[in-house]
């Protein structure tokens, strides 16, 4: 039988870290607990866990700063952010570093498990269309979940890499806005499309940033992948 996959729990309020982590727990998931950035950090590179649920205010290093060091250490495992901040500039700020999902206090443990278990599935755990998707220079390999503009490789994390892949399986037509929630993130962000956008900016900074554009916005609709 193939192990459970780990999530890695970090909350400095210990009642939501053990709540947290018994839910997890439940539904069959193996958990790591940390209450402090550094002990996150420490975690995480040392145990490699498969997802992470992360508090954004701890008493050392903020949720955001955990994150970025994170990424830069190489770790791609999705992150999900646990948060009281409910504006929607933080989602945004979250998301567009790299985190994969913004989950509000108060929250349903349900929901939680739920959502964990999308972002797990995302990375590997459902199958994908075999083979590569490729628009001119741009490809992306379903079954290795890398992807490349010419001859440079681009580091996506999983959220990204979901929302191109459904840009490119629909390249030449128009995805809309209301499609990429229901595909990417098969939940409501209560219609904000700053969240979308953000996401499509960072994508264009990462595999269009080069001749010929292939990221096409259309107008009041939503966007497109096309041949130049």
């Amino acid at each position: 039988m193939a192990a459970p996959a780990t999530v890695l729990v970090v909350d400095d309020e210990e009642n939501i870290n053990y709540l947290v982590a018994s839910a997890l727990q439940l539904a069959g998931l193996r958990t790591l607990r940390a209450a402090t950035g550094a002990a996150a950090l420490d975690l995480a590179l040392g145990e490699s866990p498969d997802a992470i649920v992360l508090d954004v205010m701890l008493p050392d290093l903020d949720g955001f700063e955990v994150l970025r060091r994170l990424r830069e250490a190489g770790c791609r495992a999705p992150v999900l952010f646990l948060t009281a901040r409910t504006a929607t500039a933080d989602r945004v700020r979250g998301l567009t570093a790299g985190g994969d999902d913004y989950i509000v206090k108060p929250f349903a443990l349900e929901e939680l498990v739920a959502r964990v278990q999308l972002a797990l599935r995302r990375v590997g755990g459902a199958p994908t269309q075999a083979g590569r998707l490729q628009v001119h220079d741009l490809v992306l390999d379903t079954e290795a979940h890398r992807v490349w503009r010419g001859d440079v490789e681009a580091n996506l994390t999983a959220t990204e890499f979901s929302l191109l892949r459904l840009l490119l399986v629909n390249a030449g037509r128009v995805v809309t806005r209301a499609q990429i929630l229901d595909h990417v993130w098969q939940y409501d962000f209560s219609g904000e499309s700053a969240i979308i956008e953000s996401f499509v900016s960072t994508l264009r900074r990462k595999v269009d940033a080069v001749e010929p554009k292939l990221i096409h916005t259309v107008r009041g609709v939503g966007y497109s992948v096309r041949e130049p």
